[in-house]
């Protein structure tokens, strides 16, 4: 009975107490973990996730970067999947929260930026993609696939509108790519227009150039300082993937391919000091064929050079070099007065001083005869100089071979072509299944291979 007449009390003076007794209701919330994330801080974050978008085995063996020593099959074309998951909810649907919930102009215009530049580089890999229905959270968990031309059309205006809306004047926090420079931002902007344009040139030449023109005259890179650069840090949280690939994991998988040396070698080009080793057995510079069916000692080829993967080595994802090429190529095509020899020369040299540092060797390199421009072979010679440049932006260099055909000296492995893109990840068949099969119809005949063609890539 004693118990039941406390019970009952206690149950009176807690409901007596409601009106005295009041609770915080964040009194649940950790204050070390907050709830709300700063959008100059989901922007940073989404910064994080640049590297991957250049470090990726795959990436290069679609470019034939590099050879594989050990686990050959990987580097044979296999009809796999790839998932492009992550991106959506790594850095996407951050810079997508950042963009809604920013009153800063300058960080609603950058992470518009970035979203683009990502946007950019999946639809090149996979083809169309879910793109206006996309980013939604649960609101949208089978959105629609848009075309890559749709894509196109909404990217341009994207970065128009970043454009428009930068503030040079101020600032950005949290910026670990430019350190808060809002004129580098908006050069790089306008450079990333610029070469969307010109991936458009079989496709569209009118609506290639006159993106190409106006994204120019806005503004691009003047020089290796406004280059869009991933700088890692010399410790293990932020550390270059090669590095932890073969310091940190000790896989001597990769050697350099025997083409890329021989389109080095010969002209005693600077860059390949940096690009590739000496192999150990004999001093010499060994390339290793691509997709040799077995596997070979490491020591008698040469593998991937040490400055590639300095625990801290940059990722260089846009450049005054590509820019130089561009316009290289642009004069080539008349879409511009200017001289292409001219962009071509400054190219390389750009290219040479941000791979080597220096300067040196420039002016030999350019008077070889392999390299002194030839009006004859103008996109040709552009195309794989800006191959070379390229080195180890693997999706990028892939890119520009499927739109030009050059390099032309890309082999097939096994009777394996190179790859035309990127097929959707399986998981889409089976969470996504209308939209994805309505976008597999529409643009490969139902077939998600990796030979299907993209919009843009015209035989």
């Amino acid at each position: 009975m004693k118990k039941l007449i406390l019970s009952i009390t206690v149950i009176a003076f807690l409901v007596s107490s409601c009106e005295i007794a009041s609770f915080d209701e964040n009194i649940n919330n950790n204050p070390n973990l907050p709830t709300e994330t700063e959008p100059s801080q989901l922007i940073a974050n989404a910064m994080l996730s640049l590297p991957s978008l250049s470090s990726s085995p795959q990436g290069e063996y679609n470019a034939q970067y590099l050879s594989e020593i050990i686990y050959i099959d990987d580097s044979l074309y296999p009809e796999s999947t790839t998932s492009f998951y992550w991106l959506y909810q790594g850095p996407l649907i951050n810079l997508q929260k950042a963009i809604e919930n920013t009153n800063d102009a300058n960080e609603a215009a950058v992470a518009k930026i970035l979203k683009a530049y990502y946007f950019w580089h999946m639809t090149d890999r996979w083809g169309d993609i879910p793109y206006s229905e996309a980013l939604k959270g649960t609101e949208d968990f089978t959105p629609a696939y848009d075309t890559q031309q749709e894509i196109y059309e909404n990217l341009f205006a994207l970065l128009k509108e970043a454009r428009d809306q930068l503030e040079v004047g101020g600032g950005l926090s949290n910026d670990i790519i430019y350190n808060g420079d809002i004129e580098k931002w908006r050069k790089f902007g306008n450079t990333v227009r610029m070469l969307m344009a010109l991936r458009l040139s079989e496709r569209d030449e009118t609506w290639a150039e006159d993106e190409f023109i106006n994204a120019m005259d806005d503004g691009i890179m003047t020089s290796n300082d406004d280059n869009f650069v991933f700088q890692h840090l010399a410790n293990e949280n932020n550390e270059n993937y090669w590095y932890d690939q073969i310091v940190r994991q000790s896989r001597v998988w990769w050697a350099i391919p025997v083409r890329i040396i021989d389109m080095m070698e010969p002209n005693n080009d600077p860059r390949l000091s940096v690009y590739a080793e000496q192999a150990a057995n004999t001093g010499d510079y060994t390339g290793l064929p691509y997709g040799t069916p077995n596997s070979v000692e490491a020591d008698d080829y040469s593998l991937l050079g040490t400055d590639i993967y300095q625990q801290d080595a940059p990722v260089y994802l846009v450049t005054y070099a590509q820019a130089k090429f561009a316009l290289a190529e642009a004069a080539e095509r008349d879409w511009t007065t200017d001289t292409p020899e001219t962009h071509y020369n400054e190219a390389i040299e750009a290219s040479i001083v941000q791979w080597t540092g220096s300067n040196a060797g420039v002016q030999n390199y350019l008077s070889e005869p392999d390299v002194v421009y030839d009006p004859a072979n103008g996109i040709e010679m552009i195309s794989e100089q800006r191959y070379l440049h390229l080195f180890m932006h693997g999706y990028e260099a892939w890119a520009e071979y499927r739109r030009t055909g050059f390099p032309d000296n890309m082999v097939t492995p096994q009777g394996r072509d190179v790859p035309l893109r990127q097929a959707y990840t399986s998981d889409e068949e089976l969470n996504n299944t209308e939209n994805y099969e309505e976008a597999v119809d529409r643009q490969f005949n139902g077939q998600n291979s990796i030979y299907g063609r993209l919009w843009w890539d015209v035989e």
